[in-house]
């Protein structure tokens, strides 16, 4: 075969596979996304705090904890989930000089930075201003759908969290926006990733809307109706998970261990009253238990509820 037959041929291919995307999507859903995700109830997956290697600790530009708004991202990979994510980010944000709050996919939310502070991903004004969250890449209609209503549950509660307005192209904005407005990165994403679900960012903002309108207004996704809450909430759905308040103060105070084994406190940083958090490790000194949170940040057991 020549290589124009060969170039027809491979260009034939690409656009069936666009095709098969754009009416998988339409068949699974039979109706647009957003509608889709209302009708059917979609419950959000919990969002679960796991605090990664990530030690760059810079407040946003006007201070610690006064992020102004969130940046909705897009992987581009078409293989990795929420967890290989996760890996990726916390093995190599040094050496790819990125990093990200967040990430979602279709059956799960992963904080994995505290958003009182900024990250690394969206050049230098953005990563001073925003929370930021990437989206995985999901390979059905139904899958996609679920991608998004996640992606949207945490945008709309952080906004909450936060005191944010939920105002598109402003509080809101996706990676592309951010290129456009400030010129520091050139990244369009995920504007050349929903079309391939006959989706946009214009829907995105319309289903961060509903939820954000409904958590504010009725303390769940579906006005009343569902079971999701805002992000301070705790999450239970996972067995690591521990909720953590501190009854005689504003915070939870973390400690870290030395060599020896001996606690010290942790004096810029805590977590937050009423959150939840991922662990995977206990620690016993002093005849105290604690739950490790992040690399060496360890929580008392006092605090969990």
């Amino acid at each position: 075969m020549n290589k124009k037959r060969l170039g027809l041929y491979a260009l034939l291919i690409s656009m069936m596979s666009a095709m098969f995307l754009f009416f998988n999507v339409k068949t699974v859903n039979a109706m647009p996304v957003n509608d889709y995700i209302i009708s059917n109830k979609i419950q959000p997956a919990a969002i679960q705090n796991r605090e990664g290697t990530f030690n760059d600790w810079t407040p946003y530009e006007n201070g610690v904890g006064k992020p102004e708004g969130i940046v909705i991202h897009e992987t581009a990979d078409n293989r990795a989930s929420a967890e290989a994510e996760y890996t990726f980010f916390n093995n190599n944000w040094n050496t790819v000089q990125t990093y990200v709050h967040a990430v979602a996919d279709d059956t799960e939310i992963i904080n994995m930075h505290n958003t009182d502070y900024g990250v690394w991903g969206a050049g230098p004004t953005a990563n001073a201003k925003f929370i930021q969250i990437e989206l995985c890449r999901t390979h059905t209609g139904d899958a996609f759908a679920r991608s998004i209503a996640n992606d949207a549950f945490y945008a709309a509660s952080k906004l909450i969290q936060y005191n944010l307005p939920d105002t598109p192209g402003v509080t809101v904005m996706s990676h592309h926006q951010t290129s456009i407005k400030w010129g520091e990165t050139t990244h369009v994403d995920p504007d050349t990733y929903f079309p391939m679900w006959g989706y946009s960012m214009n829907e995105m903002n319309d289903m961060i809307g509903y939820y954000y309108n409904n958590l504010k207004n009725t303390g769940s996704v579906y006005g009343g109706n569902g079971t999701n809450s805002p992000s301070n909430t705790p999450a239970t759905n996972n067995a690591n998970t521990i909720n953590v308040a501190n009854s005689k103060g504003n915070f939870v105070p973390l400690v870290t261990f030395d060599s020896q084994g001996n606690a010290k406190n942790v004096p810029n940083r805590a977590l937050a009253n009423h959150s939840a958090w991922y662990t995977d490790m206990t620690k016993d000194a002093n005849g105290v238990t604690y739950h490790r949170v992040s690399t060496n940040e360890w929580v008392s057991s006092a605090y969990i509820y």
